[in-house]
């Protein structure tokens, strides 16, 4: 018998990428944006270990589609951020990857072009030089992590990580997020149960082992002795848990795990019911509870761009609207900003008294 009889019976294309070091070597992270970088690590961290007493902010667009729109939001997101750095750590959302339960549009990365035409190397290169630009300007990056293969070409860049709903389950995401960099956030799943995120958190926290391609392209084995900056995201499933009494249970679940009771709040998704003109009442509900006295609270999440709402990929790629959300429905740039500022007065007198 003929081995291709046997093997690669579905595979039409092979294309080889550049290794993940001749990539970092042709598009460096040097001067201001690796001072962002190492200065978001340490914000993120320090917030984490309840030594800093502001809010994680993840803000920006669901998904990244159109890089010259993600700058113009980074642009009007950065004097922002120096505005209310006091009280809010922003961390601009750059997502290149997206889950699909059936089909979709994968991302930036897989389809840079949105037309199907799958062009991976340009999309590798298109968003490893945004985030150096996003980096340069001073914005700490989040991303979600969903290939196991691409943290290694763009994760050095990255100040703060999620694992979505679909894959906190996962082990392979669970054994990545042990030998990730940054600190990582697990959403709860789809039907809004704590006991993944929580059991993810135990497992990502400890050593672990798992196989992935070293920078120069080589398969190996690779050993983690766990990452200590995990925590849970609270997303909604179901029904929406952002409120005060699912906020204590997910302490009290935390707590019997033995684990640290730090927790964002995803404004969007199960707690926005999709509506997201209504993640800005979410907002507003999480703010009143740091107010009221939570502690545990450490940031929260917010889908906006540059436009209201969301719309669908057309056939001709050249008709997408400017600045609307090819993915999820996003609230405008304006509402952002008044909700961030509103949610910053609100905190700053309380923030000091916030010690864990």
């Amino acid at each position: 018998m003929n081995q291709k009889e046997n093997d690669n019976l579905h595979i039409v294309q092979q294309e080889e990428l550049p290794t993940p070091r001749e990539l970092k070597e042709a598009m460096p992270v040097t001067g201001a944006a690796l001072e962002t970088v190492l200065a978001g690590h340490k914000g993120v961290k320090n917030i984490l270990d309840h030594k800093d007493q502001r809010l994680i902010v993840v803000v920006g667009p669901c998904s990244i589609h159109n890089v010259e729109e993600a700058m113009a939001y980074a642009r009007l997101l950065k004097p922002l951020a120096d505005e209310l750095k006091d009280t809010l750590m922003i961390v601009m959302r750059v997502y290149f990857e997206k889950p699909r339960t059936t089909v979709g549009w994968e991302g930036l990365i897989y389809d840079p072009n949105l037309d199907g035409t799958h062009r991976i190397e340009h999309g590798l290169r298109i968003g490893r030089q945004l985030m150096l630009d996003i980096n340069a300007l001073g914005l700490p990056i989040a991303v979600e992590a969903l290939d196991l293969i691409s943290p290694q070409y763009l994760q050095d860049l990255v100040s703060w990580t999620a694992i979505g709903a679909r894959t906190t389950e996962s082990p392979t995401h669970r054994k990545l997020s042990s030998g990730i960099s940054s600190a990582v956030g697990f959403k709860n799943n789809v039907d809004g149960s704590l006991t993944v995120a929580v059991n993810a958190i135990r497992s990502a926290s400890s050593a672990n082992s798992f196989i992935s391609i070293t920078e120069d392209g080589k398969v190996a084995a690779f050993r983690t002795a766990g990452n200590p900056h995990c925590h849970v995201i609270l997303r909604g499933g179901k029904e929406p848990n952002y409120d005060a009494a699912s906020v204590a249970q997910c302490e009290d679940d935390l707590r019997k795990a033995n684990l640290p009771l730090n927790l964002m709040i995803d404004c969007s998704h199960g707690n926005s019911q999709k509506q997201h003109q209504r993640q800005l009442d979410v907002l507003k509900d999480v703010t009143q509870q740091i107010v009221n006295g939570n502690k545990s609270i450490i940031g929260v999440m917010l889908e906006s761009n540059l436009c209201e709402g969301n719309q669908p990929i057309p056939d001709d790629p050249e008709e997408i609207r400017y600045g609307v959300s090819v993915t999820d429905a996003c609230v405008n740039w304006e509402h952002t900003e008044a909700a961030l500022r509103e949610m910053a007065a609100q905190l700053k007198p309380v923030l000091p008294t916030r010690q864990a």
